[in-house]
């Protein structure tokens, strides 16, 4: 079996992360495994929001409401006694989807700026719901008494393990996005997005296929938000605020819509920065700001684009010195 460069480097990629919890208490650095896995988390969110802007073309900023349903799922089944991961999260991602869906029969219905101020609306009434749940925190939030049971025996209230099985968890959504961008379901959504009249000509169920893709989106969002539940131990309507989601469009725009990778990558870039730049000044949006005008200038596809940039510029000269070489007497 032959291993490509690419799937080599994510393998490598895998291993140290795998590796960090391990690795950062000997450098004193225990303080971020809890924010990798942060950046982990909002990571997933992030390519569930790429799944429709970037391959569908659907620009929605109400996402940050989905994170928040699956967090609140998990708060208000722990509330009720049940702490076992195999059910909140699934429920966590079940919810997410079904609101997702509903929201979508309505939204989808709409175009342009209609769709954005709709699910914008539709985010912002979610907010309102929990800061009105009194028995859920309301504005104050809500604190988790302890985090989920998985199996026994593992104890997912130590930090490093809590942190492996989440690994586990965004690898696996992130390898089957992947997988369904590459799937039929996937490239209809790309047509959809790419001609949209086109594609109805050719009898593809439109409407239909977004709403999947929408609640797809909305589902894997829950989950992100159930995570981020688990190892915060706090949920708040924060975490839906409107400004939360269109904090991740802009991850989506640096890391590059519609690709695989634009939304971890544009998540990384915007946690990392964010958190050197907060240790540095406090007037750390300037500098975000500045980088969102270079990629917008230097980088339009994203700084996921770059690698493929790269390797066509190389393939190019390496055609054009075979193809000098072959002319030569």
């Amino acid at each position: 079996m032959k291993f490509s460069s690419r799937t080599f480097g994510l393998g490598l990629l895998l291993v140290a992360l795998a590796a960090f919890p391990l690795v950062a208490p000997l450098f004193g650095l225990d303080f971020y495994i809890g924010f990798v896995r942060r950046v982990l988390i909002v990571a997933l969110a992030a390519a569930s929001l790429n799944f429709i802007l970037g391959f569908g073309g659907m620009v929605a900023l109400g996402h940050a409401g989905f994170i928040g349903m699956g967090a609140y799922t998990v708060v208000a089944l722990s509330d009720a006694g049940v702490m076992s991961a195999w059910i909140l999260w699934p429920m966590a991602a079940l919810v997410a989807g079904v609101v997702a869906a509903l929201i979508g029969t309505v939204a989808l219905r709409t175009r342009g700026v209609y769709f954005i101020m709709t699910t914008l609306a539709f985010a912002q009434m979610l907010y309102f719901v929990v800061v009105s749940l009194r028995k859920y925190g309301g504005d104050d939030g809500y604190t988790l008494m302890s985090r989920p049971t998985l199996l026994p025996g593992l104890d997912l209230g130590n930090e490093a393990t809590f942190y492996w099985v989440v690994l586990a968890v965004v690898a696996l959504a992130l390898w089957w996005l992947h997988r369904a961008t590459q799937a039929r379901f996937g490239h209809a959504l790309m047509g959809i997005r790419d001609n949209e009249t086109r594609m109805r000509a050719l009898g593809y169920p439109v409407f239909r296929l977004q709403l999947v893709g929408f609640a797809i989106a909305g589902a894997i969002a829950g989950l992100a938000g159930a995570l981020l539940a688990g190892g915060n131990g706090f949920v708040s309507p924060a975490t839906m605020h409107w400004t939360q989601s269109a904090t991740l469009v802009v991850m989506v725009v640096i890391g590059g819509l519609g690709r695989s990778w634009g939304g971890p990558v544009g998540a990384v870039v915007w946690l990392v920065l964010e958190e050197v730049l907060k240790q540095h000044t406090e007037h750390w949006h300037m500098p975000l700001g500045l980088l969102l005008i270079a990629v917008a200038l230097w980088a339009p596809r994203g700084l996921a684009a770059l690698s493929t940039k790269r390797r066509t510029v190389a393939a190019a000269a390496a055609s054009a010195a075979t193809a000098a070489g072959s002319a030569k007497p």
